[in-house]
């Protein structure tokens, strides 16, 4: 039972943190930075369809000029996700040249650092699951990003939900990510 208290105060301090942030209202972002998620042969997974899916409606809304796709390949992969995704997008009449695609990172950290060169100065809403989205935020905000919020809801287990706040609390405290 030695750990049990220290159980309690882990749930509790996790908890206690970030859902996800707000929406920001003042000058909003014309560009959205899309996080990877797995792909299968060149088809995004449910996940990443869905953050795909809602910077294609914020695109057909007018509320974008650019949409930046983000996420590596993994081994023995022939696509990566960020082609997956910027073929999914053209398909649905986004304009390539709207459309930058990131090839190569592996977590959420090289997503964002990696699509940093893509990405027109001023705000950026970053599209990611709901979960995830704290520390999708407070990682682009440690590498210089305006980023804004925009979460894509959904029905995300136990787990997922407790490892992105652990992940949180972890990049928060310079862990795994560290401040500048």
């Amino acid at each position: 039972m030695r750990w049990a208290l220290p159980l309690a105060l882990l749930l509790l301090l996790l908890a206690a943190l970030p859902q996800a942030a707000p929406r920001a209202a003042a000058s909003e972002p014309r560009q959205a930075l899309v996080l990877g998620a797995a792909q299968y042969d060149g088809e995004p997974s449910p996940a990443f369809r869905r953050r795909l899916d809602a910077a294609l409606a914020l695109w057909r809304e007018g509320r974008l000029d650019r949409i930046v796709v983000s996420g590596g390949r993994a081994q023995g992969d022939r696509y990566s996700e960020g082609e997956a995704g910027c073929r999914y997008l053209e398909r649905r009449g986004v304009p390539r040249a709207a459309l930058a695609c990131e090839t190569e990172s592996r977590s959420t950290w090289d997503n964002l650092r990696l699509a940093l060169p893509l990405l027109e100065p001023g705000p950026v809403w970053i599209v990611t699951d709901a979960p995830h989205m704290p520390r999708a935020l407070l990682l682009a905000r440690r590498l210089g990003l305006d980023a804004r919020a925009w979460p894509v809801e959904g029905e995300f287990s136990l787990e997922y939900r407790l490892r992105e706040r652990a992940l949180y609390l972890l990049a928060r405290l310079g862990v795994t990510h560290p401040r500048p």
